[in-house]
């Protein structure tokens, strides 16, 4: 940490920025992977770009970055119990997780607002975190209801302004 900024300053300043919370998986030679993010976003329309970032300590991550094709998968208001799921780190992340197949053979989980099918087009070092840049291969809104937010290290949801 650069002694300009204290990490607890930093962390505090950053969890003032609500997020969505989002479900990264792909289909490995032994099962499936995955795990949840904040850092997920559109990135470019034109070629068609998202973009994560997971931590460079993540167990899954060498899970997914070896299938070389993911799925993001954005999650509801009422998947928090999901999010949790994904966050921990070891265990059968999938036990009693319903999904099925994306066209790439990702996991998409069943109830989320919308998947993002993508191909990893590039890795970019960032800190403690690794950018990912993916090529949509496909994305589909998939349930009409409210996201799940992150905010103040809390799970949130909307409320009408």
């Amino acid at each position: 940490m650069s002694p300009l900024i204290e990490e607890s300053a930093l962390r505090d300043a950053a969890s003032a920025f609500g997020t969505g919370v989002a479900v990264v998986t792909a289909q490995g030679p032994d099962g499936p992977a995955g795990m949840a993010v904040q850092s997920f976003a559109s990135l470019s329309l034109d070629p068609p770009y998202i973009t994560f970032s997971p931590a460079r300590t993540s167990r899954s991550w060498p899970l997914i970055r070896a299938a070389g094709r993911l799925a993001v998968n954005v999650l509801a208001a009422d998947q928090c119990d999901l999010s949790r799921c994904f966050a921990t780190s070891g265990g059968d992340k999938f036990a009693g997780v319903a999904w099925q197949p994306g066209h790439n053979g990702a996991p998409v989980l069943e109830g989320v607002l919308a998947c993002f099918e993508a191909d990893i087009a590039e890795e970019l070092p960032g800190g403690d975190h690794t950018i990912v840049i993916g090529r949509v291969t496909r994305a589909r809104s998939l349930r009409d209801a409210d996201p799940l937010l992150y905010f103040r290290r809390t799970y949130r949801r909307l409320t009408p302004a």
